[in-house]
């Protein structure tokens, strides 16, 4: 998470260090509560209306009223208060009915990232919903750090890869072939996963972590990294990094990007 710009509490604009949430609230004691993290590009916010589809989708998972018009009209008027800028824009509502927006300065990615897997087995009731409870997701990054990696990379008990704890996982096989987990192996309907497959040819699927070992490419896909080549998994170099799939990946997200912001 980078610095935060600013704030909107339930309408009201704010300054960091004005802002403060009412307690009790679930959102902060149970981890109660729904969010999506949204690009801003100068300005211009790139997919909203497809973050609020799934902020709906998962308030509606959990049985939590989702209030979209509010949260949609406080969303641009806090992305208008900030000008012509790249940031990120936060969007959450806690089970007590309090809406937060936050603006965040992008973070800093290196060109490259290391992964360590670590194994996972999926809560199947919150498969697919973006909750507030992150706390493994969290976690699994630091167990990645202390491995020596940047990132954590979720693999299941039975072997099959998931996703690292805020981005989608591509590689490319020997053969050229480019593969990410199937949303029905339990991985979230990423937005950038989403506009990568629309444009590219992709096999979907229950994938072994050997297969992805065995990779020539990979590259993680998310809102802040859009298509960031993987230089290792657990310590195993991989024999290309920012290949041709990866390339080709960013080149199609660049698609997406030009005609939903009708550059």
């Amino acid at each position: 998470m980078g610095e935060v710009l600013r704030f909107s509490i339930d309408g009201e604009l704010l300054d960091p260090g004005e802002a403060f949430l009412p307690l009790p609230d679930d959102g902060l004691l149970r981890g109660d509560g729904v969010f999506e993290v949204a690009r801003v590009y100068g300005g211009r916010p790139f997919a909203l209306d497809l973050h609020f589809d799934r902020m709906e989708r998962s308030a509606a998972a959990i049985d939590l009223v989702l209030e979209r018009d509010l949260l949609e009209a406080e969303a641009a008027r806090l992305i208008d208060s900030a000008g012509d800028r790249d940031f990120l824009i936060r969007l959450v509502q806690t089970r007590s009915g309090r809406r937060i927006l936050s603006l965040e300065e992008l973070p800093d990615h290196s060109a490259t990232i290391s992964l360590a897997t670590i194994r996972y087995s999926p809560t199947l009731i919150l498969n697919g919903v973006k909750s507030l409870s992150y706390a493994a997701n969290m976690h699994a990054t630091r167990l990645a750090n202390k491995a020596g990696a940047d990132e954590a990379l979720f693999v299941r008990p039975d072997g099959v890869v998931l996703e690292p704890p805020t981005s989608s996982i591509f590689w490319a096989t020997a053969e050229g072939r480019l593969r990410t987990p199937a949303l029905e192996a339990g991985v979230l309907d990423s937005i950038t996963r989403r506009k990568i497959v629309e444009r590219l040819e992709v096999e979907e699927a229950e994938f072994q972590l050997d297969d992805l070992m065995s990779a020539s490419e990979a590259f993680l896909a998310s809102t802040t990294r859009e298509a960031h080549p993987v230089s290792r998994i657990d310590r195993q170099p991989l024999p290309t990094i920012d290949g041709p799939k990866t390339k080709e990946a960013a080149a199609a997200f660049g698609q997406a990007l030009n005609a939903d912001l009708g550059a």
